[in-house]
């Protein structure tokens, strides 16, 4: 027994020595963080090249939609399997086969000669970039202990919301000062970049190369086929719908049919089947279903403004792209610097107060929106809009670490997948909901100004008569000053009914995060905090 207790130190000390971590995790961080950032930026400044793509490809601007709307259905078909081919083929092998495809993907969308080609490599494009959200977060959770967790997710949440925002600006700076193309082959040298920086600083944790792996290997391929056509048919519907008119338009009832028997398919399979494509039994995890409510609704809003904003701004106060830009950069600029800030105060108070701090501001901005009018100046818009994004500063890393809190370590791929898809078709359902409403609620509004519009309303008859005098000063003879005058007095009825409408929403987006502080009340108290 003597001789044996002078071997016990010696026994421990190697193995504390390698429970050490043998690469710096911010190495990791900042290499997961680039290509996602890389994707995010491509995946939104799409919508702003978009008439310089169908100049140049020959095609019509509504063929040319199909250039965001492939991409959009590859990225929500491969979120929730991006956790099942990581636990399949290994997380850093799926990273960086996510980082080939959307780089090579991205020269070929810049060198495609016509709108077919460029459409399929977009798809490829989505496929890629789509895989690297999810994994991303998955690397982030694993890497880093619950004690720095919350300033990793602080740093990866600079790209989520900052990529989105500088996207349209940079987008338009590079198509008017070069090409379209260009805005894909800025990809590929930083895609090699990435590239780099993985083979030296990724690998999978021990826990995700045991024997758990064999038991996924077996493929669920009717069930993968389900959840692709299923969320495939939904992203058309959402993307299409306000397009087609809904449920008149017989392909769109087709693909929502669709959408509802497939993925009601894999609910059921999830049920019945051992390894399922992916896993909902996940939802158990109080804190997790909590999280992909909140994350659904975040999502919602974020995006949903990020569009509405700036359309806005252009189509109701004459704002250029640039001048609208700066609203949006003006907030992101306070995004960035109150990121870090968030992420050392999650340990202190954790992150239920923050998230209800986060929904309550912007609520509050967003109310604040909707009380703007035509002849509002700049400053008083970039302040709206900055108060927004100190809200979301305070939502997107405690969400995330709420999602993770109670999620065992080996089911973090599983877990970030449901989440990212959730987040991304909260997104996708805001954009097309919203849409949907401030085409109903112009038309409403118009209707209601038209009634006012009448012979015998005073205002009116001065109105036309002033300017039909104007008119008949300035008339190059080719119509009726009195016509002239109406069809300017109706314009400018359509233009104050959009800009209600446009104000109803914001409105109505306020009035649902107002809601999302009751939804975190439900959260476990102190899961979040680093003593945890």
């Amino acid at each position: 027994m003597d001789s044996s207790a002078p071997a016990a130190p010696a026994i421990m000390m190697p193995l504390s020595q390698e429970a050490e971590p043998e690469i710096n995790p911010w190495l990791v961080a900042v290499t997961v963080i680039l290509p996602t950032f890389m994707q995010l930026l491509d995946t939104d400044v799409a919508g702003v090249i978009l008439p310089h793509i169908a100049g140049s490809l020959s095609a019509t601007l509504n063929e040319s939609t199909w250039v965001i709307t492939s991409h959009l259905i590859a990225i929500a078909i491969i979120l929730p399997l991006s956790g099942w081919f990581c636990d399949t083929i290994g997380r850093t092998r799926f990273y960086t086969g996510c980082v080939v495809a959307f780089t090579v993907s991205s020269l070929c969308c810049g060198l495609a000669p016509n709108l077919p080609t460029l459409i399929l490599f977009r798809i490829i494009q989505g496929v890629g970039g789509g895989g690297l959200q999810p994994t991303a977060q998955a690397i982030l959770a694993d890497t880093f202990p619950p004690a720095k967790r919350s300033m990793a997710f602080a740093i990866y949440g600079m790209a989520v919301v900052v990529a989105p925002a500088i996207s349209p600006t940079l987008g338009g700076w590079i198509t008017d000062n070069s090409t379209w193309r260009w805005v894909f082959f800025i990809n590929v040298p930083l895609g090699m970049l990435s590239l780099l920086l993985i083979s030296r600083f990724l690998k999978d944790p021990p826990i995700l190369e045991s024997e758990e792996r064999t038991s996924r290997m077996r493929v669920d391929w009717l069930g993968m086929g389900m959840l692709a056509w299923g969320l495939g048919a939904l992203e058309f519907v959402l993307d299409k719908g306000q397009e087609d008119d809904w449920f008149g338009s017989r392909r769109i009832v087709i693909m929502l049919a669709t959408a509802v028997v497939c993925l009601l398919g894999v609910l059921i399979r999830d049920l019945v089947i051992k390894n399922p494509i992916i896993d909902l039994k996940l939802f158990r995890f109080r804190n997790f279903a909590i999280a992909n409510i909140l994350g659904f609704f975040l999502g919602f809003v974020l995006n949903s403004s990020i569009i509405l904003v700036p359309q806005y701004l252009q189509t109701m106060m004459d704002y250029s792209a640039t001048q609208a830009g700066l609203v949006l950069s003006a907030g992101s600029a306070i995004y960035v610097v109150m990121m870090p800030f968030v992420g050392k105060m999650i340990p202190r108070v954790g992150a239920r107060p923050l998230v209800i701090f986060g929904f309550t501001t912007v609520g509050i901005s967003l109310i604040w929106t909707s009380r703007l009018n035509l002849q509002t100046d700049f400053w008083t818009v970039s302040s709206t809009r900055t108060l927004c994004m100190i809200g979301m500063a305070c939502l997107f890393t405690p969400v995330s670490l709420i999602c993770y809190s109670t999620i065992p370590m080996g089911k973090n791929n599983a877990a970030s997948s449901l989440y990212n898809m959730i987040r991304n078709l909260g997104a996708s359902i805001g954009i097309s909901s919203l849409s949907t409403v401030l085409v109903r609620r112009s038309q409403l509004h118009q209707a209601r100004l038209v009634e006012h519009i009448t012979s015998d309303n005073l205002l009116y008859r001065i109105q036309q008569s002033q300017m039909s005098q104007y008119i008949r000063m300035h008339a190059d003879g080719l119509e009726t000053p009195t016509s002239r005058a109406v069809a300017l007095l109706y314009r400018s009825v359509v233009q104050q009914a959009t800009a209600l409408a446009y104000l109803d929403v914001f409105w109505l987006l306020g009035v649902i995060s107002f809601m999302m502080p009751i939804v975190a009340l439900f959260v476990l108290r102190g899961a979040t905090r680093s003593k945890a």
